[in-house]
Formats: C-alpha cells, sequence, structure tokens
C-alpha cells in the first residue's frame, strides 16, 4: 500500500498544477496551469510579475474554490520564465501584452476566458476587456488605473532606483531576474510609465475602459500607496455596473495579504455564469 502511494504521490503533485511553454507568435511564454473544468480564468501579473511571484497563493487555492475552471497563470513575454525575448517597453507595451494574453488563450484553445488582473495585469486586462470583448467572460481587477497623475510619477521616480529599497522588498525579484538585471529593468519600467505621463497625458487605456462590456468585479485596498485614490470612483463611472470591494487596511497586494478573503471573493464573482 505504501508503495502504491509512493508511486502516486508525484502524479498527484503534477495534478496540483503543471507549468509548460506554449509557442505564442515565435516566443515561448510560460504558464502555470491548475484545475481542469471547462471554463477558463487568466491570471495576469503586476510589473515585471510571473506566475509565481504574484499569484502563489491563487495557483494552490483556486482551483479548488473554482471547480468549473481551469486556471492559466502567465509570465508575460520578457518576464519570468518568458526570457527569451529579452523585454522591451514602449508606449505600446501594455497593448502588446493584451495582444499576447488573447493569442495565448487562442493558442490553448480558449478563446473565451476570464481574467483576474493585479497591477500592471489589471490595466492589460481592461485593454483585453475593451478591445476584445467578445472573448473575455468576466474581469476582477485591483491596484490598476486607466491612467497615471502627476503624484504617482513622482512615486515612481522615487523607488525607481532598488538599491534604497529593503532587501526583502528586492529579495523577490532578485531571484528571478538576477541582481544585475532586476534593477536595470525596473528603471527600464518606471521610464517606460513615466514616458506615457508626459507623451500621453498619462493615458495607459482610458477609451478602452469605454469599451468593456464585461461584468466586472473592482478590489481595492484603501491604504494601497502605489496608485491614486482618484482611480477607484474613475473606474467605477466608467463601469456602472461594477461589483465593487475594499479592503480598509488594505494596501497594494491585498491578494497576498488577505489571501483566503480575497479568493473567495474572486471565487464567487467567477462562479457566476454571465
Amino acid at each position: 500500500m505504501l508503495s502504491r502511494l509512493g508511486r502516486l504521490a508525484p502524479r498527484l503533485s503534477r495534478a496540483a498544477h503543471t507549468e509548460r511553454k506554449v509557442n505564442v507568435q515565435g516566443i515561448d511564454l510560460h504558464i502555470v496551469e491548475c484545475g481542469s473544468g471547462p471554463r477558463s480564468l487568466l491570471l495576469m501579473p503586476g510589473a515585471l510579475g510571473s506566475a509565481w511571484t504574484d499569484f502563489k497563493p491563487q495557483i494552490e487555492q483556486l482551483p479548488k474554490l473554482l471547480p468549473e475552471h481551469t486556471i492559466i497563470a502567465w509570465d508575460p513575454p520578457g518576464y519570468g520564465k518568458s526570457v527569451p525575448p529579452q523585454r522591451r517597453f514602449g508606449l505600446e507595451f501594455f497593448r502588446e501584452d493584451a495582444q499576447a494574453a488573447v493569442d495565448l488563450m487562442r493558442a490553448l484553445d480558449r478563446p473565451k476566458f476570464s481574467i483576474l488582473g493585479w497591477s500592471d495585469g489589471g490595466i492589460t486586462a481592461l485593454i483585453v476587456a475593451g478591445r476584445h470583448a467578445e472573448a473575455v467572460e468576466r474581469l476582477a481587477i485591483w491596484g490598476a488605473g486607466a491612467y497615471l497623475n502627476e503624484e504617482e510619477v513622482k512615486s515612481l521616480r522615487n523607488i525607481r532606483d532598488v538599491a534604497k529599497w529593503s532587501p526583502r522588498m528586492r529579495e523577490p525579484m532578485e531571484k528571478v531576474y538576477g541582481v544585475e538585471r532586476f534593477p536595470q529593468l525596473w528603471a527600464e519600467w518606471v521610464d517606460a510609465a513615466c514616458s506615457f505621463y508626459e507623451q500621453r497625458d498619462g493615458d495607459f487605456c482610458r477609451s478602452e475602459v469605454e469599451q468593456v462590456k464585461a461584468p466586472t468585479f473592482i478590489l481595492h485596498g484603501k491604504k494601497d500607496p502605489m496608485i491614486a485614490a482618484e482611480h477607484v470612483p474613475w473606474l467605477k463611472e466608467r463601469l456602472p455596473q461594477a461589483e465593487y470591494y475594499e479592503f480598509p487596511e488594505g494596501k497594494h497586494n491585498i491578494h497576498l495579504r488577505y489571501a483566503e478573503e480575497f479568493n473567495k471573493l474572486v471565487a464567487e464573482f467567477f462562479n457566476t455564469k454571465s
């Protein structure tokens, strides 16, 4: 009996999640898959983020809460294990990621899907839902705004130099990108984000928000230092049917800090059929 259980253990572990590369438009994108339901949920990470750095509690917990879903967490092009290519930032990088996400889900034969998007991933999710309304069933976002304002630009410039970060804050990204590459990549991302303010009036996806048709769930950490408080009412005004939930003590990473509560909330939302 024990030997049989020993043989089953690797199989059970693999059943929990699988990792693989999917070739999409000539780029090998790394994904983590869990669950086996017919519906699809794509997890979209934040700036420089990857499936495991940004969504470990979701990968581990959501399959039980969403039995009708297959959950796919991706590393966007140039992030995490989706390297090469080397990440390049320009004024179209959010829209390029959005198209890559749509192409990925088509390559997986899952052309209709829901999205859970954090921070940059929330911006990308709004672009997908606005530009490909027919593809998106439901959408949940947090830590994301459709534009960048002056105060946010100042805040980003203040954290551009990662040498000023605590070792605890740097360590997860240094493990993914290396001690030398991470500071370069982060500085490039900050400069690109600030370029939106300088060249496009801060606009990330204002027009796409107006085109979103999918049922939307906006979650928010009231003490989030990364985005201005004005973004929540701005989004709620343009997504009048959106559900809203606030974590009074929450900051930017509510899905990690309050993982159990967060996961139950989003699972209830995604379990509802449009």
